[in-house]
């Protein structure tokens, strides 16, 4: 089934992206971009790589931030030139991709309209792969109910917010709940639409968003340790997909201490190093959370996240022909420009003890 979706356009655009591929930095230029003692020398030495002088007529002083977003820039434009060369089904491939981004939008919109701050200026802030041609008309919403009825007709969410929200759910305290709520959906409808898809394609991206349900799914359990949302609530939360699903998931509904989380995990051979490590870590004080062992364990539990979400990313690389090297290019140039913005933070931090925690790609 899925040779006959791997069209003459698939192919060619396939051909792209592993050219965009060979793009992605290497061990050697990453340590070149250590090694620098001020932020002109960094944009200096991103200039002889594959990012070329995107940075060449910003003015100096340069900040990170503005690193981060022509970086982020440069993957955007890569993306839209592949989708506007897609054919079906490809192209709702593509698609999908996009609507993570749009969710993270959304639920930015919502804040700042319970809030009541200025939506228009918001705009400026939402990731540019998650913008929509009709995402102005959100602005013009004056409450929660406008919005929620903007969305059910101007989003490609509809669908998530339909089945799963009221406009009676959109509210200050809520806002965590809601974005996980949005988030199961999407990672539950993508599955199944790779699934539709079939063969290997199927194959290699139920791994990789198996993973990120479980991920979600451990990271819900952790965050609500301490909070008022209910184990019922809490267990609402999980996609029913992923390999701590169902029995895992099951229990992690009702776990009250970190350690019953690792005693969960340790069932799933994959995850069980990352409390090992993470437990490590935060006995050392490198959690970064203070004197809190649950954050300090999170805290280095998501670097481990990270690691192997690279690691299942590159993995679609190894099989031609399918559609998962599309989804998974830009996971890897994202995580890229992570380390980018890390880096060039610590060069203008002067915080050299710390520039090489980093996640490099290849």
């Amino acid at each position: 089934m899925e040779g006959l979706f791997f069209n003459v356009s698939a192919g060619f655009l396939e051909g792209i992206l592993r050219g965009y591929k060979a793009g992605l930095l290497t061990q050697a230029q990453y340590a070149t971009l250590t090694q620098c003692e001020t932020l002109e020398d960094f944009r200096m030495q991103l200039s002889a790589t594959d990012y070329g002088n995107f940075l060449a007529n910003e003015p100096l002083p340069i900040s990170t931030s503005k690193i981060s977003d022509k970086a982020t820039q440069v993957m955007v434009d890569q993306f839209h030139y592949l989708r506007s060369n897609a054919v079906a089904p490809l192209d709702k491939f593509l698609d999908y991709i996009t609507y993570a981004y749009m969710i993270d939008n959304v639920i930015l919109l919502i804040t700042g309209t319970l809030h009541e701050r200025d939506t228009h200026e918001l705009l400026e802030r939402c990731h540019p792969l998650g913008v929509f041609d009709t995402m102005p008309a959100l602005c013009v919403a004056t409450n929660v109910e406008e919005l929620y009825q903007s969305v059910l007709v101007e989003t490609p969410l509809a669908p998530y917010f339909r089945e799963c929200l009221s406009a009676s759910d959109l509210d200050d305290l809520n806002i965590e709940i809601i974005r996980n709520t949005l988030y199961k959906a999407y990672l539950e409808d993508f599955d199944n639409f790779c699934q539709s898809i079939g063969g290997p394609t199927y194959d290699a991206m139920h791994r990789i968003l198996a993973f990120e349900a479980d991920r979600r799914t451990i990271n819900i359990t952790i965050n609500s340790f301490g909070t008022d949302l209910s184990k019922e609530q809490r267990a609402r939360l999980f996609p029913t997909i992923g390999n701590l699903f169902p029995a895992g998931n099951n229990l992690l509904a009702k776990a009250d201490e970190i350690e019953q989380v690792r005693a969960v995990c340790d069932y799933v051979a994959e995850y069980r190093h990352f409390f090992d490590a993470a437990a490590s870590s935060a006995s050392r004080g490198n959690g970064g959370a203070g004197d809190d062992p649950t954050s300090a364990i999170a805290a280095t539990l998501e670097d481990r996240f990270f690691a192997t979400e690279v690691h299942l990313n590159k993995l679609s690389f190894l099989q031609q022909f399918q559609y998962s090297i599309f989804f998974s290019y830009f996971k890897l140039k994202e995580q890229e420009i992570r380390s980018l913005t890390w880096i060039a933070e610590c060069i203008a931090q002067d915080a050299r003890d710390r520039i090489q925690d980093f996640i490099t790609i290849f």
